[in-house]
């Protein structure tokens, strides 16, 4: 008897799903959650292989069974809209999961970088506004910073009701899209947001899409080739000697005047493995959106672009369509995605013809709007600040990304953008230029003329031009100078000072330009980057090799390699030098 209850017990401790049940799901879904109304909502997680697990909600109930490998997924009808907390049940046997309030309303995902991931209590002017923000049916879902190397399955966080005690920690413009959506609609709101400040649209993209382009497949190739050649001990050496330089150079610094101070680097970063470093292509995707794909939802906001505003960057028409189209094909879903363009920043510009990468990446944000459907752009060149990246004003924005929403997801009859460049033709001596989303005229916002069109001949030089408004939808541009223009182009600068061409609900006009001139931006001498980039990494490998090499008696066989390969390395260093 004794060895059976043995044997039994040897048998429940190797295989512990016959004594416990792992049910369990994501941290999303979780008390306080809300699920997109009118749409079988996708619920999953995991379980003890083959057991049936059951899903109930509001009378209805659904079953699914776990796989080999534990997951289960199913879908359950959620019904119209209800701000009355419902229990959603999930059970497996004689385990079950209780997840309380859920609410059926409107649900969206939000993503991006800094301006996305700014909270409401980084304004003060919104000290007010946060004291009157007791919206029990607006809930976020806040996701950490965190890197992963492949991708996820959940990722933690929890969801929190609008409160004067949670808004300040919400994102700003997420917070404002879902308020203006909640109160126009009268029906719960929930925003899933997972963003993280200074980083690439590469990085929020799976590196398997990112393969499909010339330009961002070598940006995985090289973060693929990083990661072989990776050494965590020669790393932690050069951090190491990186580090004490920095304690010796704040040390010397004590007493020193705040003028001098604020020169001071800036404290190393602990060393990573490629594949965990924030930034690089597809470390985000897996870590802080993979986690959410299929979660049903209407759709996605996205306020993102500095980070690819660069001269050399692969052109923003071509990784904002390919992460879009990765996002949907992996939700399985043609879901709604609006973005923001970018504010303005930066001092502003007072030449004509200013070459402008920030510009150019506006103006293709404004091209994706044509080539990938289901799209909208929040235009804000009217609400940035020349010496902040980060803009204040964040209910613009949210409101104006909440505008398009309104009209093409919820049927409301709205001018739901700035003028947006339709066409443009010859006439006389000048360029005749039409607009979208004029509402019922075209006007200068602060009644004076229209400013910042610059025209231009076939000699491709360009003047600031004199512009009129032509009819409800157009303008006229001309210049005494231009006597045969071919190209003209409106807001082209990080910073069009003086822009002032709004529709009649005062909404500012894009950047466009009708020319496909390649005097855009500055010109960058990519081998000598490279170059520059690859005599930064030798550096630190030198420093890394001299650090290790002295741990080492010099008659040893040890040193005698490492010294081999760190006189190799310092001759090809000296080889590389640039040339004076």
């Amino acid at each position: 008897m004794k060895s059976i209850l043995s044997l039994l017990l040897l048998l429940l401790l190797l295989t512990p799903g016959l004594l416990f049940a792992e049910l369990s799901v994501p941290h999303f879904f979780s008390d306080h959650m809300v699920l997109q109304r009118e749409r079988a909502a996708a619920i999953w997680g995991n379980a003890n292989a083959g057991v049936e697990v059951s899903v109930a909600f509001k009378g209805k109930s659904v079953s699914a069974k776990a796989g080999a490998d534990g997951k289960w997924r199913t879908q359950i009808e959620t019904g119209k809209a209800d701000a009355m907390g419902a229990v959603l049940t999930i059970s497996a046997g004689a385990d079950k999961l209780e997840i309380k309030d859920v609410l059926v309303g409107e649900v969206w995902f939000a993503s991006g970088q800094s301006n996305m991931f700014y909270t409401m209590n980084r304004s003060p002017e919104y000290a007010g506004l946060i004291a009157e923000s007791t919206h029990p049916a607006l809930r976020m879902f806040n996701a950490p910073l965190v890197t992963a190397a492949e991708d996820q399955d959940d990722i933690e966080g929890s969801w929190q009701a609008s409160t004067p005690e949670t808004v300040p920690g919400f994102s700003a413009v997420a917070f404002f899209f879902a308020r203006k959506l909640h109160l126009e609609l009268g029906i719960p709101v929930g925003v899933i947001k997972s963003a993280w400040g200074g980083k690439p649209v590469e990085t929020f993209t799976s590196r398997e899409a990112l393969n499909t382009l010339p330009g961002t497949k070598a940006l995985v190739d090289a973060i693929l080739k990083d990661e072989a050649s990776y050494d965590q001990a020669r790393a932690d050496a050069a951090y190491a000697i990186k580090l004490e330089q920095w304690k010796a150079t704040m040390a010397a610094a004590k007493g020193k005047p705040d003028v001098d101070r604020k020169r001071l680097p800036k404290k190393p970063d602990a060393p990573k493995r490629p594949l965990l470093t924030e930034g690089r292509p597809g470390v985000l995707y897996a870590a802080m959106i993979h986690p959410f794909v299929g979660y049903t939802m209407r759709g996605a906001i996205w306020y993102q672009g500095e980070g690819n505003a660069r001269p050399g960057a692969v052109p923003y028409d071509q990784t904002l369509p390919l992460m879009i189209n990765d996002w949907r094909k992996r939700w399985g879903d043609e879901f709604s995605f609006y973005y923001v363009q970018l504010a303005s920043f930066h001092a502003p510009s007072t030449e004509p013809g200013t070459p402008d990468s920030w510009a150019l990446t506006q103006d293709r944000m404004r091209l994706v709007l044509a080539t990938t459907p289901k799209t909208g752009m929040a235009i804000t060149n009217d609400v940035g600040e020349a010496n902040d990246i980060h803009p204040k004003n964040k209910k613009d924005p949210g409101e104006r990304l909440a505008r398009w929403a309104l009209t093409k997801d919820y049927g409301k009859e709205l001018i739901y953008s700035g003028p947006l460049f339709k066409s443009s033709t010859a006439k006389d001596s000048a360029i005749r230029v039409t607009f979208d989303q004029s509402g019922t005229g075209l006007k200068s916002r602060d009644g004076g003329p229209l400013k910042r069109f610059e025209i231009a001949g076939a000699d491709k030089k360009w003047k600031w031009a004199d512009a009129k408004i032509d009819g409800k939808d157009a303008v006229l541009v001309s210049s005494a100078e231009v006597k045969s223009p071919v190209a003209v182009r409106y807001a082209w600068a990080a910073n069009p000072e003086g822009a002032n061409l709004v529709n009649s609900d005062g909404l500012p006009s894009s950047v466009f330009r009708t020319d496909d001139w390649d005097d855009v931006e500055v010109k960058v001498d990519t081998t000598a980057v490279k170059a520059s980039e690859g005599r930064r990494a030798m550096s630190a490998e030198i420093k890394a090799l001299a650090a290790e090499r002295a741990k080492h008696d010099r008659r040893s066989p040890e040193y005698q390699a490492l010294n081999k390969k760190f006189q190799e390395l310092m001759t090809k260093y000296k080889e590389g030098a640039p040339k004076k």
